[in-house]
């Protein structure tokens, strides 16, 4: 049976089949099974049966997956205990086996997989170093005042040494033209003060960010292996970069002649993100201060839940946050304060803002859906609104000041036609396209008296580029400490690289400074702010 062409589907309306003869009626139903059957089949096609790769499936189809659910709904149970049986052994727990015993082949009694958690697991073998430490330098600490009088104290030579610690960090060859990593060996003294007290000096500690379940906290300190410029570029190395977590340990190993283990290299990430937390606050005051700012969400998975990736970016400042779709994120970022305009799409959350552009790409692409569909209305619909929205666009960016004189021509036409497709019955994406323009229509054409806004919502979806094409490796973030740390680290690279500074060296101070107690420094604004 040959399959049905676009040009076929095109002419199937209601007329067509009233004029068909039974057995000609029954040969199109029987070709439009088989198109309906094909596309399910498509639909229903994941990386587990057919050729299609891991990172094609949806991040929030991975919970079905044997491994982090265990045994899925339907599965064989054990049969019911005989209340007859004879009474247990000493020792042996109430009510059967041990639900979360397993074999020695990892199975539980009951044939089904045990629930596995990410990370190593219980009773795996442990990995130690295997790369002795060298120290290249040593830096002393003293004591500067005595803990009991406020008395400064000396750096003297006899003072004794009760801690010391390693430190491999990443500097700079002397030409500029490389890097290293050298290992440092931190001394910690004491010194007896003429009160008679003994002053210790001991390293910074800061902020410990707590997550429920895990067995040591992230706790910012300076008794840590890696140095805040080789943490810095380990985060550059994942979030930038996009290189998972053993592929940065074998660069480390082959290139820097430098081994760490895959769970301090996920601690000095999380490190990183976590120490830049105090600095996005200060960036979301900022953004309220900005006359125009971009907003823009995507789908984002943490773990098993559903959330978005929401962005806000103005001239010199970008603001990420990971949370769900309700209003109440939209706020964390853009005050109901804010006398400035928004650039955003369509989504219903933005349309109680009264000084909002609506993006006219969005507009576009559905117009070009529309050129393309099957039906001559709507294509011929499609295509006089892409014509009408590109021209707008184009004598809005040519005439400037005078566009309020050269545009009304353009506005009525654009207008009369969303009239018409919104009295369109016999198509649905038709008619919802026109009275979506039609219903959000000062917000689509506020561009036309306000030069300065943009028409289009590129730079926010510009800025989420990275962040979606990281999504697609790694998808997404597994805790909400991972969720806050990523998105704060998204936040202060962008913002650096529009103000023109270097987030990687921004980073490191502030990771320094954190693990200090101290609060970060601001991100500098450029000269010609």
């Amino acid at each position: 049976m040959a399959p049905l062409t676009r040009n076929e589907l095109a002419r199937m309306d209601r007329g067509y089949f009233e004029s068909l003869s039974p057995q000609a009626l029954v040969d199109d139903a029987c070709r439009l099974r088989e198109l309906a059957v094909h596309l399910i089949e498509r639909l229903d096609q994941n990386s587990t049966n057919s050729s299609r790769p891991p990172s094609s499936d949806p991040p929030f189809s991975r919970g079905s997956r044997p491994d982090d659910t265990g045994p899925k709904t339907g599965a064989a149970q054990p049969a019911a205990q005989d209340q007859t049986a004879a009474p247990q052994e000493q020792g042996a727990p109430q009510g059967g086996a041990d639900p979360t015993a397993t074999t020695p082949s990892g199975q539980s009694p009951n044939g089904a997989l045990p629930k596995r958690g990410p990370g190593k697991q219980p009773g795996a073998k442990g990995c130690w170093r295997s790369q002795p430490l060298v120290a290249t330098a040593r830096v002393p600490h003293y004591p500067p005042t005595c803990e009991a009088c406020a008395v400064a104290l000396p750096a003297i030579d006899d003072a004794r040494k009760h801690k010391a610690y390693y430190v491999l960090e990443l500097e700079k060859l002397s030409d500029g033209l490389g890097v290293r990593i050298v290992c440092t060996l931190h001394d910690y003294y004491s010194v007896s003060c003429s009160c008679g007290h003994e002053t210790r000096a001991m390293p910074g500690k800061g902020y410990v960010s707590a997550l429920e379940g895990r067995k040591s906290q992230l706790e910012l300190k300076e008794e840590v292996l890696v140095g805040p410029q080789l943490a810095s570029f380990l985060a550059a190395l994942s979030v930038r970069y996009r290189m998972s977590r053993s592929k940065i340990g074998e660069f480390l190993a082959y290139w820097m002649g430098t081994k760490l283990g895959h769970g301090t290299i996920c601690r000095c990430i999380r490190e990183a993100g976590v120490a830049c937390l105090p600095v996005v606050e200060q960036l979301t005051k900022d953004l309220q201060e900005a006359k125009i700012i971009h907003l823009d969400e995507t789908p984002w998975a943490e773990k098993k839940l559903r959330l978005y990736l929401w962005v806000a970016v103005s001239m010199y400042t970008v603001v990420f946050v990971i949370g769900t779709r309700k209003k109440e994120v939209l706020l964390e970022l853009v005050s109901e304060a804010f006398l400035g305009w928004l650039v955003t799409d369509g989504y219903g959350v933005y349309r109680d803002r009264l000084r909002r552009q609506r993006c006219l790409a969005h507009l576009i692409r559905k117009a070009i859906a529309l050129a393309g569909a099957i039906g001559e209305k709507p294509k011929r619909f499609g295509e006089w609104l892409l014509r009408e929205l590109r021209q707008l666009i184009h004598t809005v960016a040519e005439a400037g000041e005078d566009a309020k004189t050269k545009t009304p021509p353009i506005l009525a036409r654009l207008k009369r036609a969303c009239l018409l497709g919104a009295q369109e019955e016999d198509h649905s994406k038709l008619r919802a396209l026109a009275r979506e323009i039609l219903a959000d229509w000062d917000a689509v054409v506020a561009f036309v008296k306000n030069p300065d806004l943009p028409p289009t919502n590129n730079d926010a979806e510009r800025v989420l580029r990275h962040a979606v094409i990281s999504r697609g490796i790694s998808f997404g973030t597994r805790t909400s400490e991972g969720s806050r740390a990523y998105a704060a680290l998204l936040s202060v690279i962008e913002t650096c690289h529009r103000r023109g500074a270097d987030p990687w060296a921004y980073i490191a101070q502030t990771i320094a400074l954190g693990r200090k107690g101290l609060a970060p420094t601001s991100i500098p604004f450029p000269a010609a702010a």
